[in-house]
């Protein structure tokens, strides 16, 4: 035990074409997560962290383009639109199905952008229905569309 005390940190080298950072890793730190196998040998890990550096002009692009997505699909936001495709939905509740083709709706959020990021949204938008049920008024529910599953009403 009293040579693991004295030995250092241990530093991996980057490896690798590109420039990658590396995480300095101490034995001492290792030794006591785990359990040595035999008193009479003490068994060492080794942690190896790689990180890849982006360079300043690919983030930068990235980000020119989602902001420019982001702030079109922020102006739909809001706006009243109408259902062109037989769509059926059956998360209503005390309804057992409902057809949104002809229904009118707002628009309510763009979800294909995530804290600035893109992300793979089948559905992107995210549509706010108003529905009449008997006995019970007004029911509000929420549906995700595609892009050629409605139509903007000019208001």
């Amino acid at each position: 035990m009293s040579s693991l005390i004295a030995s250092s940190a241990t530093v991996l080298p980057p490896c690798g074409p590109t420039a990658l950072k590396s995480c300095i890793v101490s034995p001492l730190a290792s030794q006591s997560r785990t359990k040595p196998a035999s008193s009479r040998r003490a068994s060492t890990m080794t942690v190896r962290c790689d990180v890849a550096v982006k360079s300043a002009d690919s983030v930068n692009a990235e980000e020119a383009e989602l902001s420019a997505e982001e702030i079109e699909a922020k102006a739909k936001v809001g706006s009243s639109i109408r259902v062109t495709a037989p769509l059926k939905v059956y998360h209503v509740n005390r309804v057992p199905e409902v057809d949104l083709e002809g229904m009118e709706g707002k628009l309510k959020d763009y979800v294909a952008v995530w804290k600035g990021k893109r992300i793979s949204a089948n559905l992107p938008y995210k549509v706010e229905f108003f529905k009449e049920v008997e006995g019970r008024g007004p029911v509000k529910f929420v549906a995700h569309l595609k892009d050629d599953e409605f139509e903007f009403i000019d208001a």
